[in-house]
């Protein structure tokens, strides 16, 4: 016999002689149940409550329902479930993940949600140096950017002997009339030339700027301002630098070989470098006729340039053969030949940078650092912030919940997908909160492995 018609139900093909029958009459659903594990891990590292510490809220305690806790915390959870936009707020802050997160079920006033809407939350964006009539949020800058480096120094138990600091900039696509937009030749299009600083996994700065500049402009006042604050912590801890010839720069180099901080940077080829490795190139040649596989040779040089630098250094020079043509490359470095190889110091420790580009792409494409689109530089800024907050909040996570198991190394997108975005039934009742999730979620052990991790994390 059929069912009976009902405008809440659509109806689909039968299976093996039942009817499939859909309706939105599950109750209270989330889509973002597995977020609880960021709660858990912000709990741990005190995250959200120290960034909102770096702003000040002129409002009136009595004429407003969200505290900036509570917006900090929806913005930087809601990048890391995937919400780019803070359009996609005018929904979320109905969604009882959300509210748990923010620990707050239901709202004072009768006219407004547990968590605030797309209105408020560009108000935060908003934000100002200092509080002014319009704008009453403000947040302080020189805090925020101290506060990476407090979170990097934290994730270690015990002070390392060596750290590697990498330094990138790339291209932050813009596609409207934002201030401070350029054109950039490079990336043929206009954009922002961000400032990366990254120890492995862990981010350090993100500093954006115009892109009518140099690579590495800035860098000098980055690095000072991170190293100072480290080896206020660490006085002990070697330091080396490391990144692409756009940084390969006499005044970061300098400040390097003053400041008792090594540096490996890559140089931009030229005809005098190619001129010194003349025999090694011949020479690979010929081994790369003979075996007809790639070959390569190493060479020592002490070079300078001929007027940009002020004394000669140390570079070391690949002279390789490949696909039927030279492909030269050069690094130039203040470690000493008897620490470090040449072939070594190319081929494991200056090619490994290539890893921060991974790290790059995963705060920009899974966690949307590049979505400045807002109509000023601070504005979009402080967007970048929020974003590069998730991405730490994120590798904490992973750093804390998640060794050795399957997502010890996993990109912030794929942590995402297998274990934050989990459905589930919320039932609320005087006692508790239950998120009743699926049975057959295929992560449930890793999920349950982080929270036990986290759990005991935070009780120490």
């Amino acid at each position: 016999m059929p069912t009976q018609c009902s405008a809440d139900l659509f109806g689909f093909a039968p299976v093996e002689g039942r009817w499939v029958e859909a309706g939105f009459d599950g109750g209270t659903i989330t889509s973002d149940a597995g977020a609880l594990l960021l709660g858990a891990t912000d709990r741990v590292v005190g995250l959200v409550g120290r960034l909102a510490g770096c702003f000040v809220d002129a409002r009136r305690p009595d004429l407003i329902e969200h505290d900036v806790a509570t917006l900090i915390g929806q913005r930087v959870f809601g990048i890391a479930l995937g919400y780019e936009d803070l359009n996609d707020h005018e929904h979320l802050r109905h969604d009882p993940a959300m509210a748990v997160l923010a620990g707050k079920l239901v709202a004072r006033r009768s006219d407004c949600a547990p968590v605030a809407g797309k209105s408020t939350l560009n108000r935060l964006e908003l934000s100002r140096p200092e509080p002014t009539r319009y704008h009453k949020i403000a947040h302080d800058e020189a805090a925020i950017e101290r506060l990476f480096v407090e979170l990097f120094l934290e994730a270690h138990a015990n002070p390392p002997k060596q750290i590697v600091l990498d330094l990138d900039a790339t291209d932050d696509p813009v596609h409207g009339h934002q201030e401070g937009r350029f054109f950039h030749g490079y990336y043929d299009g206009y954009c922002y030339l961000p400032l990366y600083v990254f120890c492995g996994r862990h981010l350090l700065s993100a500093k954006l700027r115009r892109s009518n500049i140099d690579a590495s402009a800035g860098a000098v006042a980055e690095v000072e301002r991170i190293v100072a604050r480290i080896r206020t912590r660490w006085p002990r801890v070697r330091i080396l630098l490391r990144a692409d010839s756009g940084f390969a720069r006499e005044a970061l180099m300098a400040w390097c070989e003053k400041n008792q901080v090594d540096y490996v940077f890559g140089l931009a080829r030229n005809d005098r470098l190619v001129e010194e490795i003349a025999v090694e190139l011949i020479q690979a040649e010929e081994e790369a006729a003979r075996t007809g596989k790639p070959a390569r040779r190493f060479k020592d040089l002490r070079w300078s340039t001929r007027e940009s630098w002020s004394r000669r250094r140390r570079v070391i020079a690949k002279a390789e053969w490949t696909q039927g043509e030279a492909n030269p490359r050069f690094i130039v470095t203040s470690l000493k030949p008897g620490e470090v190889t040449g072939r070594h110091l190319y081929e494991e420790v200056y090619c490994a940078r290539g890893d921060m580009e991974n790290r790059i792409k995963e705060t920009q494409g899974d966690l949307f650092a590049d979505r400045t689109s807002a109509a000023t530089m601070r504005a979009n800024q402080l967007r970048l912030w929020f974003a590069s907050m998730a991405y730490v909040l994120m590798c904490a996570l992973r750093r804390i919940g998640l060794p050795h198991t399957q997502f010890a190394e996993a990109a912030c997108g794929t942590i995402r997908l297998k274990l934050l975005k989990l459905g589930a039934l919320v039932r609320v009742s005087v006692r508790r909160v239950k998120f009743a999730m699926a049975s057959g979620c295929p992560w449930q052990n890793e999920w349950a492995l982080a929270h036990a991790r986290l759990r005991n994390a935070a009780a120490a």
